[in-house]
């Protein structure tokens, strides 16, 4: 696993952590890139409106979301931009226990629900 604390040191911020959930902290500025990285399955949480592109090999995505939502996010590696005119800046819960579905999953950023 590729852990964004260690790929994107200057983007991801530990906030808590126990045996089974890691809060993350995520600020960028438009133009910022990220390597790639893994999220394991996660709650995000949107603290403000953003812009992004997500890109995992050949797999490409534009992603728009609103302040304040909470979304699901599947277990997936990717890579992302801030395509926007505003900063991201989100919370991540990772969950630590295994995955449902026991892999990463096809789809791409956020769920809707």
């Amino acid at each position: 696993m590729n852990d964004p604390i260690a790929t994107n040191p200057d983007l991801y911020h530990l906030l808590f952590e126990n045996d089974r959930v890691r809060v993350l902290e995520y600020l960028d500025q438009p133009g910022d890139a990220t390597r790639p990285h893994s999220h394991p399955d996660s709650v995000m949480v949107t603290l403000s409106t953003f812009q992004r592109r997500l890109q995992s090999g050949d797999h490409e995505v534009d992603v728009e979301l609103p302040a304040f939502q909470a979304r699901w996010l599947d277990a997936q590696e990717h890579a992302g931009t801030n395509i926007g005119s505003t900063p991201t800046h989100t919370i991540f819960v990772e969950l630590k226990e295994p995955s449902q579905s026991g892999s990463a999953r096809d789809r791409l950023g956020p769920a809707d629900s």
